[in-house]
């Protein structure tokens, strides 16, 4: 008789923001870019942070910290945007995501992820989709599609409207 198939490990990327370490899944991941100017958009909401140059096509530049109710982040010489792909109306928004420095690629097997905690997080666990055991710490794992709502999506998508794919 067969074993059943061990479900999978998923890899993910972990990144720094505030101090605090979080994770993406690092199919969602495009690639990770060095923070260069970024140039602020009059009118648009706080937490984003503004728009960068992407070979070519303007990148809208979020700011997650700020999103979860901190202050701006710091930019220092480790700062970086990462750039993921979020589902958005029925196609992909690339955008990129500002933090303060690019931690490790994660291999989490089912076992290894825990279901968000219901109390104690600074971030809205709507976000989360658990937390990854690293070693003796937990990692938050964000769900980016559930990061933002469909209207901050929309506000997202329209400085950047050649950034959504099918």
């Amino acid at each position: 008789m067969s074993q059943p198939a061990a479900a999978p490990s998923v890899q993910y990327l972990s990144f720094f923001i505030a101090g605090e370490e979080y994770a993406v899944g690092i199919l969602q991941v495009r690639e990770i870019i060095e923070y260069e100017s970024v140039t602020r958009v009059p009118g648009a909401p706080e937490w984003i942070r503004g728009v960068t140059n992407l070979r070519g096509s303007v990148l809208p530049v979020i700011d997650l910290g700020m999103k979860f109710g901190l202050p701006p982040s710091a930019i220092n010489r480790r700062s970086c945007v990462v750039v993921v792909e979020v589902s958005f109306q029925e196609g992909k928004l690339v955008m990129g995501v500002l933090a303060d420095a690019v931690g490790q690629v994660l291999d989490l097997g089912p076992g290894d992820i825990e279901p968000p905690p219901a109390f104690g997080m600074r971030v809205h666990t709507d976000y989360l989709s658990g937390l990854g055991k690293a070693g003796k710490k937990f990692i938050l794992l964000l769900n980016i599609d559930r990061v933002m709502n469909s209207q901050e999506l929309r506000a997202a998508s329209a400085m950047a409207p050649d950034r959504v794919a099918s």
